[in-house]
């Protein structure tokens, strides 16, 4: 390790003080440093050429630095300085241990699985990108429904009337899809979640897939005429009528720091109260 990247999220007030702590850390150990203060997850920054990268905000952070990072295999190592912390895996007060031990191989980063999102538009490919979390077509315009064909390795699922559709990762079923009615899937298993927002019909219900096969979503003509796919909440694209969406599995996988699967069930024990009791 002889070259780090540091990803200072500047909406969190501890992460350039953080970052300084870090980096003479860093130095300390022959590891050259450069850093990188985010301000909109769509701003790009130059991944290649890092042995490894440290995050230091909240989960956003790390879908950012994650789909950067892994066309180029480097880790990421995320410090959790947000509040849900599902794949920012290593908190602040034990950073200088757990980096200390990752740099003497004894914290080994863990692969996880990402999607693959390309738009056609007109026959030709308009938006291609990688996401760690999930993919969500929704109207461009609050509270209206859209009509959307699903297909599955060229089956027809039938028409999705609904205010939109969420297709995520393991890594992402415990985001925008477990709010939506989607089911918690163990990180480790792969496979990919369609989880529909406000359907317009009961019947529909969210769907587990093979991740081997490939989706393909199309916009078909309705009341509402336009709609926007979003990569991990933070990469957006327009759509209209006839695009289609297609999702399969990235041949990169994400590889992150600390992200084990006993942080993935520690961290669904406490934040979603799973005690037993009262308030759980």
């Amino acid at each position: 390790m002889k070259k780090c990247l540091i990803v200072e999220n500047i909406h969190k007030k501890e992460a350039e003080q953080l970052g300084d702590s870090i980096g003479a850390f860093l130095k300390k150990h022959d590891i050259a440093v450069s850093y990188y203060r985010l301000d909109k997850c769509n701003e790009e920054s130059t991944f290649s050429g890092n042995d490894f990268v440290v995050t230091l905000g909240g989960d956003g952070t790390v879908l950012y630095a994650a789909r950067g990072c892994a066309p180029y295999g480097i880790p990421v190592f995320p410090v959790n300085l947000g509040e849900f912390g599902f794949i920012a895996g290593v908190q602040k007060v034990t950073w200088e241990k757990d980096l200390l031990a990752f740099l003497e191989g004894k914290l080994i980063p863990v692969g996880r699985n990402m999607i693959q999102v390309d738009v056609i538009h007109a026959g030709n490919t308009i938006f291609s990108s990688n996401g760690l979390n999930d993919i969500v077509i929704t109207s461009q315009v609050g509270a209206q429904t859209l009509l959307l064909q699903v297909v599955y390795n060229h089956a027809p699922l039938g028409l999705f009337k609904a205010d939109g559709i969420i297709v995520a990762t393991a890594t992402g079923s415990t985001a925008y899809s477990v709010s939506a009615g989607g089911p918690i899937i163990d990180p480790e298993l792969d496979a990919f979640v369609l989880t529909p927002v406000n359907s317009f019909s009961l019947s529909v219900r969210p769907l587990v897939f093979n991740p081997e096969g490939e989706l393909s979503i199309h916009i078909l003509p309705w009341r509402n005429q336009k709609a926007v796919a979003t990569v991990d909440g933070q990469l957006p694209v327009e759509l209209t009528v006839t695009d289609v969406v297609i999702i399969t599995k990235a041949s990169q996988k994400a590889l992150l720091v600390g992200c084990t699967i006993d942080n993935f069930y520690a961290a669904l024990r406490s934040k979603l109260n799973w005690a037993g009791g009262p308030h759980a």
